[in-house]
């Protein structure tokens, strides 16, 4: 490991010191006096825009870049969105095509395509359109669309090696899942990142609890259109307030929230209508469908991506126990799609990790994967890990064989009388005790605006929430040892409530020493001593905790197992930190309120259902880390 540590950190201090010489030694033609702050696409590409047909003769816009430099052959990078093309017309260029800077400037057709349905292609879009294994004559879903233009791609596209890559981040990476299933034999190598799995578990939902802080969102995906378009079709609702807490506080029950989305947002309607985990979504799902893969795989994925982190963790593990390929996973600290940003430094909110991260993952990671399996450079099995992970305790990167990997052992803390957290197993039948009222919430988030995809929570300051007096806190002392947890986390509750419903908030941290010093991003009203850093946090509604395709009542004051299971981490709590458990019932609007009373759907809740109760955490709970040994 130590070997492996240090050769990593003497290719990222080479690369930094080469800076551009690095590129310009591999850039097609006259882009090799170029530099990346010079480089203009438009000088150094052609762009042509084409409808391809697919099999049931409905036309896909696709734009095509494709270098001017003809000397030599290139694969194809292909990339499918719902969120266009743009800009269009042949005279108008994207700032950067790829993946990345240097992919770029070396040379490679790059090729967008407006999936079905949206923008300016032709047909019905299908909000993650199901898979459909085995097609009849005339059927279609996105793998068929996949296959089908590669298939023109390949044929029709002068100077292309005949390899394919495909790569995209959140709903364009769930659309690079889908090219593995049916995969077209010209189709090398993939790389999901951030890729929406399941929107039961990703983006609008996660364990049954519906993501308040994506309503907005539902304006994108639930105006359906008939006719292609080079202009948005859709508008985001008017809430006249930056305090989104207060807004949906007022607007109370989700129900009143059809007067913003009518009858003509099927989304809308398809959430409201299909609370529970049914056919509806099941269907929707890829990860079960991840078998057999015969692509090259890099799953990307940031540890602190509030949209999408159930997606890329899955689709790496699924494919691993399912398939033969070569399957690898990067996962740095990074919320959604910072990896493709050009920061210099890299930071979540308050809390800083370091320069260039984005950058050494660009061009040590994601181009040698691309430009091995396109145009056969490099011995990757040599040059990159299994796991190519970012310690976010320690703020370094980590290479393993396996992920998680394979020395690790589980050890449980019990969530113990008096605040403590300690792996001493508690006996009896105490408990803690909270009041959880759905008029006053807990919120996410201390600060006041609207956010349309909540990223800095992730690593945000607690200590507004642990001072609160529903919300449970579970302390060690202070570490006389450093503790690395590497994979998943399983909170085993044990609870009761006085209720009939409710949901449970599971969050883990990291209490920073009181002489940790401030770093450049830490707001002005904040101080990182005694940080209280959130490093992973999940919810369950309680009604899913055996079955989430059958919710189930609670029995009012009977202690009923819970468990949660919270994604992985790859974080070290360092010596003289403290590691803490925070647990609540609300987490506003982050999610939305549960009524805390069993009814069938809380889309259509009414305010009388909701109610104060209390709830207990027995002292005989544990969470469950994995830690490295």
């Amino acid at each position: 490991m130590r070997k492996h540590l240090i050769l990593l950190f003497a290719i990222f201090m080479a690369v930094s010191c080469r800076n551009v010489k690095v590129l310009e030694k591999e850039m097609p033609g006259d882009a090799k006096t170029a530099s990346v702050e010079t480089y203009k696409a438009k000088e150094h590409y052609n762009k042509k825009e084409v409808t391809i047909t697919m099999r049931d003769g409905i036309k896909l816009h696709t734009t095509i870049y494709s270098p001017k430099d003809t000397s030599k052959k290139y694969p194809i990078l292909f990339q499918r969105t719902p969120y266009s093309c743009k800009p269009y017309g042949t005279d108008e260029f994207k700032t950067q095509i790829g993946p990345n800077m240097k992919m770029m400037m070396e040379g490679n057709i790059v090729v967008y395509q407006d999936v079905r349905g949206r923008w300016n292609s032709e047909g019905v879009y299908d909000n993650m359109r199901a898979y459909i294994p085995n097609k009849k004559e005339g059927e279609t879903d996105e793998a068929s669309d996949t296959y089908d233009s590669i298939e023109w791609l390949v044929k029709n596209v002068d100077n292309n090696n005949g390899n394919v890559g495909i790569w995209g981040i959140s709903y364009p990476g769930f659309y690079s899942t889908y090219s593995l299933l049916d995969a077209h034999p010209a189709l090398k190598a993939v790389s999901p990142q951030a890729p929406i799995g399941d929107f039961y578990f990703d983006d609008f939902h996660h364990n049954g609890a519906y993501l308040l802080s994506y309503w907005r969102a539902t304006s994108v995906f639930g105006y359906m259109k008939d006719t292609p378009t080079k202009e948005e079709w859709y508008t985001y609702p008017e809430i006249g307030t930056q305090d989104q807490y207060q807004f949906f506080l007022d607007n109370g029950p989700l129900s009143n929230l059809d007067k913003y989305y009518k009858e003509d947002n099927v989304f809308w309607q398809q959430l409201k209508e299909h609370p529970d985990y049914d056919e509806f979504w099941q269907k929707r799902g890829i990860i079960q469908h991840l078998e057999d893969i015969r692509p090259a795989v890099m799953v990307v994925g940031g540890w602190f991506d509030a949209e999408d982190l159930y997606g890329p963790l899955t689709t790496y593990s699924t494919i691993e126990k399912q398939s033969s390929n070569y399957n690898t996973i990067v996962m740095g600290p990074w919320s959604h799609g910072d990896w493709a940003r050009n920061n210099k430094r890299q930071a979540i909110g308050n809390v800083y990790f370091g320069d260039d991260i984005s950058k050494f993952f660009q061009e040590n990671i994601e181009s040698k994967f691309f430009n091995h399996f396109l145009k056969g450079e490099g011995e990757l099995e040599s040059e990159l890990p299994e796991a190519y992970v970012f310690d976010t305790g320690t703020k370094d990167w980590k290479q393993f064989d396996a992920w998680p990997p394979k020395n690790t052992k589980k050890e449980s803390y019990y969530l113990q009388p008096n605040q403590s957290l300690g792996q001493n197993e508690v006996k009896g039948n105490t408990a803690e005790e909270f009041i959880s009222d759905p008029k006053k919430p807990v919120p996410y988030t201390e600060d006041i605006k609207v956010v349309f995809t909540p990223r800095k929570y992730m690593t945000d300051d607690q200590r507004f929430a642990a001072r609160r007096p529903d919300v449970l806190v579970f302390e060690t002392d202070a570490l006389e040892n450093p503790v690395t947890l590497a994979g998943d986390i399983l909170a085993k509750l044990k609870v009761a409530t006085t209720g009939t419903d409710a949901d449970w908030v599971v969050k883990l941290i990291d209490v920073y020493p009181a002489d940790h010093p401030d770093y450049e991003e830490t707001q002005e009203y904040l101080k990182m001593s005694n940080y209280h850093q959130m490093v992973r946090s999940e919810v369950l509604r309680g009604r899913y905790r055996n079955d989430f395709s059958k919710p189930e009542a609670f029995v009012p004051n009977k202690e009923t197992a819970v468990n949660i299971k919270l994604q992985d981490v790859m974080h070290t709590f360092k010596k003289g930190h403290k590691i803490q458990i925070q647990i609540q019932s609300t987490w506003f609007p982050y999610i939305d309120i549960n009524p805390q009373t069993f009814v069938k759907n809380i889309f259509y809740a009414k305010p009388e259902d909701f109610k104060k109760q209390a709830h207990k955490v027995f002292n005989s709970s544990q969470v469950e880390f994995t830690v490295l040994e």
